[in-house]
């Protein structure tokens, strides 16, 4: 079945700035979204998502009421959500198999709805950069293929997002000044080239990180020894619209790596994941698995 606008299958022979153009309710959101101030988003009820991860819950969750994910440059985060059930899944794709991860996501929304019945499914999409590769753009056409590939009816119905309340299904832009637990490890998985993971329980309503292995990153000492500009021009799809802190969460993803060659001895010897679950005063708490 197609992706749809207004109803409407998606001509996807249009360049995208046309069909945007056709539809122009799209850039009119699209417009709002962006001028909206970035909400600042409390550790309390967030479950942060990043890059290569996707979480799915619905409006029973107890514990989480928000999933955000941000520094998308040639990134795209998209948020599928069931109108009926309310389940709502939110991921951080990079191009890297987006195919399959679109059909990992829809299965996992459908597995928490029931789309013979009231509701339809939903997605909301955002764009990196316009970069000189034009990487963005590629992804934005894969995206929206993978989807019009599905057997499902998906209605597009935005292009501008950065995180969802899952209560209300608000859209809005966020900044997130806590993105754990285990960011470091969650990041050095992603760096060692990790296909895209679901990390949350709904039905439990528990945070799953790992069990990861990875092999020695190469030449790690090498990458620490190099200035700021190198490892931005290196370790960067788009090195000009990068946020300030991404050299320092690279340094601390490589050293992370360094400490750890290998996970499987000091991270994760029981091969069993580290669970979080929310306390009671709605931050992530371990309740199994050695900590680091």
């Amino acid at each position: 079945m197609p992706l749809l606008i207004n109803g409407e299958r998606i001509d996807l022979a249009r360049p995208t700035g046309d069909m945007i153009r056709h539809y122009p309710h799209l850039e009119e959101k699209a417009k709002l979204l962006r001028s909206q101030p970035a909400q600042i988003v409390e550790p309390k009820g967030l479950l942060y998502v990043q890059q290569r991860e996707f979480a799915v819950t619905t409006p029973k969750d107890g514990s989480v009421s928000i999933l955000g994910s941000d520094d998308a440059t040639t990134c795209h985060i998209v948020v599928l959500r069931h109108t009926g059930s309310g389940a709502t899944c939110l991921t951080h794709c990079d191009g890297s198999d987006t195919e399959a991860e679109v059909s990992l996501i829809m299965s996992s929304v459908k597995s928490f709805s029931n789309t013979t019945g009231y509701g339809r499914l939903e997605v909301h999409l955002v764009g990196g950069f316009n970069d000189d590769r034009q990487l963005s753009q590629k992804l934005t056409n894969q995206l929206l293929r993978a989807f019009d590939l599905q057997p499902d009816d998906v209605h597009l119905v935005t292009f501008c997002v950065t995180a969802v309340n899952v209560k209300t299904a608000e859209i809005f832009p966020a900044t997130f000044p806590e993105k754990g637990p285990d960011e470091d490890l969650r990041s050095a998985h992603v760096l060692t080239g990790a296909t895209l993971t679901n990390i949350y329980d709904a039905k439990m309503e528990q945070l799953h990180i790992g069990p990861y292995f990875w092999r020695p990153f190469p030449h790690v000492d090498f990458w620490l020894e190099q200035d700021d500009k190198q490892i931005l021009q290196n370790l960067s799809t788009s090195p000009l619209a990068e946020p300030p802190h991404f050299v320092s969460h690279i340094r601390s993803t490589l050293t992370f790596l360094k400490e750890h060659p290998f996970p499987s001895r000091s991270l994760f010897p029981d091969r069993k994941p580290r669970i979080y679950k929310k306390n009671e005063e709605g931050l992530w708490e371990q309740v199994c698995s050695d900590k680091i």
